[in-house]
C-alpha cells in the first residue's frame, strides 16, 4: 500500500470517529432534554391543563422521538462504515487497536439505545396513567354536575379520586428523583468511558511510555530486593556479632 493510499484510510478512519463523537455527544444532550420533558409530562397534565398545551407538548414529544430514533440510525450507520473499514484487506497495521476502538463505540450506541426504550417505554405508561385518571376525574365532574342526586356517593368517588392524585403524586416524585440518578450516573459514565478511551489511543500512539513504564517497575522492584538482601544480611550479622 503506498503512503498516500495509507494516509487517505488514516483520514477516512479518522473522520469516521469524528462524526460517531458528535452523533454520541448530540445523543446526551438529546436524551437527557428528552427525559427532562416525559418527566414534566405529570405536572402539566393535570385536569387544569387546556388541550392546546396537551397537544402542543405531545407534538415536541414525537418530534423528539423523531429526532433521536434518526440519531441512532446515523450512529449505527457510522459504526457499520467503521467495521467495514477494519475488514478490509490491508487496511491497517492496527487491526486490535482499531477493533478496541469500534467496540466502545458500539458499547456507547447499545447504552443510548436502550435509555432511549427505556425513557419512552416509562413516559408511556405514565401518559396512560393520567389518561386513566383524567377519565375518571371528568366522568366523576360530570356525574356531580347531572342531576344533582347521590350527593354521598359523588363524595365517596372524589375522595377515592384525591386518594388516587395524592398517590399518583408521590410515585411521580420518586420517578423524577430516580430518573435524576440515572442522569448523574450516565454524566459520570460517560466521563469515565471518555478517559479510558484517551488513555487507551494515547498507549497505541505512543508505545514507548509503556516500555518505560515497565522498566521504571522493574527498576523498583530490584532495589526493593537489593535493599532487602542488605538488610537481612546485616540484621544476620549484628546477631552473630552479638551473641558472640
Amino acid at each position: 500500500m503506498s503512503t498516500t493510499n495509507m494516509a487517505t484510510n488514516g483520514n477516512y478512519w479518522e473522520d469516521l470517529r469524528k462524526q460517531a463523537r458528535q452523533l454520541e455527544n448530540e445523543l446526551d444532550l438529546k436524551l437527557v432534554s428528552f427525559s427532562k420533558l416525559c418527566t414534566s409530562y405529570s405536572s402539566s397534565s393535570s385536569s387544569s391543563r387546556s388541550d392546546s398545551v396537551g397537544s402542543s407538548h405531545d407534538n415536541m414529544l414525537v418530534a423528539m422521538t423523531t429526532e433521536l430514533e434518526q440519531l441512532l440510525a446515523n450512529l449505527s450507520a457510522v459504526n457499520d462504515k467503521m467495521a467495514e473499514y477494519i475488514n478490509t484487506p490491508g487496511a491497517s497495521s492496527h487491526n486490535a487497536a482499531l477493533m478496541h476502538t469500534l467496540q466502545r463505540h458500539r458499547d456507547i450506541l447499545q447504552d443510548y439505545t436502550h435509555e432511549f426504550h427505556k425513557t419512552k417505554s416509562n413516559f408511556f405508561s405514565l401518559r396512560e396513567r393520567e389518561d386513566l385518571l383524567g377519565s375518571v376525574h371528568r366522568d366523576i365532574e360530570s356525574y356531580k354536575s347531572g342531576s344533582g342526586v347521590n350527593n354521598r356517593r359523588t363524595e365517596v368517588f372524589l375522595k377515592e379520586h384525591e386518594h388516587l392524585r395524592n398517590s399518583d403524586s408521590l410515585i411521580d416524585n420518586a420517578i423524577s428523583i430516580a430518573m435524576a440518578t440515572k442522569e448523574n450516573i450516565t454524566f459520570q459514565r460517560g466521563m469515565l468511558k471518555s478517559i479510558q478511551t484517551r488513555v487507551t489511543t494515547l498507549a497505541n500512539r505512543f508505545p514507548a511510555i509503556n516500555g518505560l513504564i515497565q522498566k521504571i517497575n522493574l527498576r523498583k522492584r530490584r532495589d526493593s530486593l537489593i535493599l532487602g538482601g542488605v538488610i537481612g544480611i546485616c540484621t544476620i550479622l549484628l546477631l552473630l556479632y552479638t551473641f558472640h
